[in-house]
């Protein structure tokens, strides 16, 4: 697994069920689920503008301070990013985009 001295008691299965639901993560739990070491995790800690609190990290805000870092950005695929392209429908005379006044319709 690892060889730094400091990361020896965390359980690597524990950090990625960690990570998988999105709970907080410290500085030695960080560090395992990056693949780096103890040291350069509390050194990333410490860097302005990185998203830790009170000294956790939530790995879903490292995934996007490190894309904003990078310049990387999200592949626009999916029905949400596909919705987010398109341009904003006209509301209705109640106020409502037109899809939401069909919906209501159907129902009346």
């Amino acid at each position: 697994m690892t060889t730094d001295a400091q990361l020896r008691g965390i359980s690597l299965d524990g950090v990625l069920e960690k990570r998988r639901l999105d709970q907080a993560l410290n500085a030695k739990e960080f560090a395992v689920a990056a693949g780096i070491s103890y040291s350069t995790a509390r050194e990333w800690f410490r860097l302005p503008g990185f998203p830790v609190l009170r000294g956790v990290v939530f790995w879903t805000d490292f995934v996007a301070w490190r894309r904003g870092e990078t310049g990387v950005q999200e592949p626009s695929t999916g029905p949400i990013a596909r919705t987010q392209e398109k341009t904003p429908t006209k509301p209705t005379s109640a106020g409502l985009p037109a899809k939401a006044a069909r919906i209501l319709a159907e129902f009346a």
